[in-house]
Protein backbone atom coordinates (compact mmCIF):
# COMPACT_ATOMS: atom_id res chain seq x y z
CA UNK A 1 0.00 0.00 0.00
CA UNK A 2 1.20 3.49 -0.79
CA UNK A 3 2.37 5.78 2.00
CA UNK A 4 1.17 9.35 2.25
CA UNK A 5 2.78 12.37 3.85
CA UNK A 6 -0.52 13.81 4.98
CA UNK A 7 -4.19 13.08 4.73
CA UNK A 8 -5.81 15.00 1.89
CA UNK A 9 -8.85 15.66 4.04
CA UNK A 10 -6.98 17.59 6.72
CA UNK A 11 -8.47 20.89 7.76
CA UNK A 12 -7.06 24.07 6.24
CA UNK A 13 -5.15 24.99 9.39
CA UNK A 14 -3.32 21.68 9.40
CA UNK A 15 -2.42 22.00 5.73
CA UNK A 16 -1.04 25.49 6.25
CA UNK A 17 0.95 24.39 9.29
CA UNK A 18 2.21 21.19 7.68
CA UNK A 19 5.83 21.40 6.60
CA UNK A 20 5.69 20.07 3.06
CA UNK A 21 9.20 21.39 2.45
CA UNK A 22 10.68 18.96 4.96
CA UNK A 23 8.85 16.02 3.39
CA UNK A 24 9.79 17.03 -0.17
CA UNK A 25 13.46 17.52 0.81
CA UNK A 26 13.54 14.20 2.66
CA UNK A 27 11.62 12.01 0.19
CA UNK A 28 12.63 13.84 -3.02
CA UNK A 29 9.51 12.81 -4.93
CA UNK A 30 9.40 13.21 -8.71
CA UNK A 31 5.65 13.86 -8.59
CA UNK A 32 2.99 14.81 -6.04
CA UNK A 33 -0.60 13.53 -6.12
CA UNK A 34 -3.53 15.57 -4.81
CA UNK A 35 -7.04 14.14 -4.51
CA UNK A 36 -9.63 15.88 -6.68
CA UNK A 37 -13.10 15.93 -5.10
CA UNK A 38 -15.80 15.06 -7.63
CA UNK A 39 -19.46 14.17 -7.31
CA UNK A 40 -20.48 10.58 -8.07
CA UNK A 41 -21.45 11.63 -11.62
CA UNK A 42 -17.97 13.09 -12.23
CA UNK A 43 -18.96 16.74 -12.03
CA UNK A 44 -16.79 19.08 -9.92
CA UNK A 45 -17.47 19.19 -6.19
CA UNK A 46 -17.72 22.49 -4.32
CA UNK A 47 -14.15 21.94 -3.07
CA UNK A 48 -12.65 20.97 -6.46
CA UNK A 49 -11.37 24.50 -7.11
CA UNK A 50 -9.63 24.54 -3.73
CA UNK A 51 -7.84 21.26 -4.53
CA UNK A 52 -6.81 22.61 -7.94
CA UNK A 53 -5.48 25.81 -6.37
CA UNK A 54 -3.57 23.81 -3.76
CA UNK A 55 -2.03 21.63 -6.49
CA UNK A 56 -0.88 24.74 -8.40
CA UNK A 57 0.63 26.16 -5.21
CA UNK A 58 2.55 22.94 -4.53
CA UNK A 59 3.84 22.80 -8.10
CA UNK A 60 4.89 26.44 -7.97
CA UNK A 61 6.60 26.13 -4.62
CA UNK A 62 8.53 22.92 -5.28
CA UNK A 63 8.83 22.80 -9.07
CA UNK A 64 7.56 19.22 -9.04
CA UNK A 65 4.69 18.06 -11.27
CA UNK A 66 1.42 17.64 -9.38
CA UNK A 67 -1.28 15.27 -10.58
CA UNK A 68 -4.90 15.75 -9.55
CA UNK A 69 -6.51 12.34 -9.13
CA UNK A 70 -10.20 11.47 -8.79
CA UNK A 71 -10.96 10.77 -5.13
CA UNK A 72 -14.56 9.59 -5.58
CA UNK A 73 -15.58 6.74 -3.30
CA UNK A 74 -12.27 6.65 -1.40
CA UNK A 75 -13.87 7.70 1.88
CA UNK A 76 -16.40 4.88 1.53
CA UNK A 77 -13.64 2.38 0.81
CA UNK A 78 -11.66 3.62 3.81
CA UNK A 79 -14.74 3.44 6.04
CA UNK A 80 -15.29 -0.17 5.00
CA UNK A 81 -11.67 -1.04 5.75
CA UNK A 82 -11.95 0.53 9.21
CA UNK A 83 -15.12 -1.37 10.01
CA UNK A 84 -13.42 -4.60 9.00
CA UNK A 85 -10.40 -3.66 11.12
CA UNK A 86 -12.59 -2.79 14.11
CA UNK A 87 -11.07 0.65 14.65
CA UNK A 88 -12.65 2.58 17.53
CA UNK A 89 -15.34 5.06 16.56
CA UNK A 90 -13.52 8.11 17.97
CA UNK A 91 -10.36 7.24 16.02
CA UNK A 92 -12.11 6.57 12.71
CA UNK A 93 -12.19 10.08 11.23
CA UNK A 94 -8.46 10.68 11.50
CA UNK A 95 -7.58 7.19 10.40
CA UNK A 96 -10.27 7.17 7.69
CA UNK A 97 -8.88 10.29 6.05
CA UNK A 98 -5.35 8.88 6.08
CA UNK A 99 -6.51 5.58 4.58
CA UNK A 100 -8.53 7.44 1.93
CA UNK A 101 -5.37 9.35 0.99
CA UNK A 102 -3.48 6.05 0.71
CA UNK A 103 -6.24 4.64 -1.49
CA UNK A 104 -6.00 7.70 -3.79
CA UNK A 105 -2.24 7.35 -4.10
CA UNK A 106 -2.34 3.59 -4.61
CA UNK A 107 -5.04 3.94 -7.29
CA UNK A 108 -2.90 6.54 -9.05
CA UNK A 109 0.16 4.27 -8.91
CA UNK A 110 -1.88 1.31 -10.18
CA UNK A 111 -3.21 3.31 -13.15
CA UNK A 112 -0.16 5.41 -14.04
CA UNK A 113 2.20 4.30 -16.80
CA UNK A 114 5.47 2.88 -15.47
CA UNK A 115 7.40 6.00 -16.48
CA UNK A 116 4.87 8.52 -15.07
CA UNK A 117 7.05 9.21 -12.05
CA UNK A 118 10.25 9.65 -14.02
CA UNK A 119 11.85 13.07 -13.95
Amino acid sequence: MAATAMSSAADAGSILAFDFGTIVNEWKPSRLVVGLPLHADGTPHETSARAQRFARQLEGRFGIPVTLFDERFTTQAARSALLEGRVRVRERRTVRDRIAAQIILQAYLDEAPADAGAS
